[in-house]
């Protein structure tokens, strides 16, 4: 089984009637939901307003992918908390960050990078080009998806070349984004997904949920062991 970990700061569900018709029970709560119809998933969820934000080592240590959502608190997130879930990608969690969580303290710091990008929410229809077919990720797509309200992000967004671009996003505005990135840093898998904005029901969407369900599958790490020391050695060789 997949052990999954469905992260969300759940502010806007609590602020805003909009998102709570929504997302009555949580962003978290919808996603875990069309996961869980997975046979090979086992999924559960955690919010910033658990005891330590929900992912205390325990449950980090038996997590296989984490799904990251958030908008409004990114700066709530303990510095504790960011470094505990960077060690357990370095040690081969995956991480799939999603929509507004290019800005989240955990993502800026394993992309050494500002990840900022333009954007609007006029509720432009949002087009999804498959640009990677042969990708793990874009297996039962089509060359593209329609979403018809989305968020506007536009170029330039400021990260590092995706080791992979699996999709890229275009807008009725003309704005376009690379909206499917994929990375690996030490020895976890990073998917960042860009659809996703709180005012939509974006995580109902049929594609977007395929989408998300491969992902898991990509990233299930490969292995899984202890950061490497940098210990002080003696010589192996004796001398003659």
């Amino acid at each position: 089984m997949i052990r999954v970990t469905v992260w969300n700061e759940f502010r806007h569900e609590k602020t805003d009637e909009r998102v709570a018709a929504i997302y009555p029970d949580g962003i978290h709560k919808t996603i875990a939901a069309f996961l869980d119809t997975d046979e090979e998933i086992t999924v559960r969820t955690a919010t910033l307003d658990e005891p330590e934000c929900g992912l205390t080592q325990e449950v980090l240590d038996t997590t296989d992918v984490l799904l990251w959502w958030g908008h409004l608190a990114h700066h709530e997130v303990p510095d504790e908390i960011v470094d505990r879930v960077q060690e357990s990608v370095l040690k081969g969690m995956g991480l799939i960050v999603l929509h507004s969580a290019h800005h989240s303290k955990i993502f800026k710091r394993l992309m050494g990078t500002s990840c900022n990008l333009t954007w609007r929410e006029d509720g432009d229809m949002e087009r999804l080009w498959v640009v990677a077919p042969d990708h793990p990720i874009a297996q039962g797509i089509d060359r593209y998806f329609d979403l018809p309200h989305e968020e506007t992000y536009g170029e330039p967004f400021d990260i590092p070349e995706p080791d992979k671009l699996v999709f890229i996003g275009w807008y009725e505005g003309g704005e376009v984004l690379r909206a499917g990135c994929c990375y690996r840093r030490g020895r976890g898998k990073i998917f960042y997904f860009q659809p996703g904005h709180e005012t939509f029901p974006t995580f109902k969407a049929h594609w977007v949920q395929t989408v998300i369900t491969n992902a898991v599958h990509w990233a299930v790490p490969e292995s899984r062991i202890a950061l490497l020391e940098c210990p002080n050695v003696t010589n192996p060789e004796p001398r003659f």
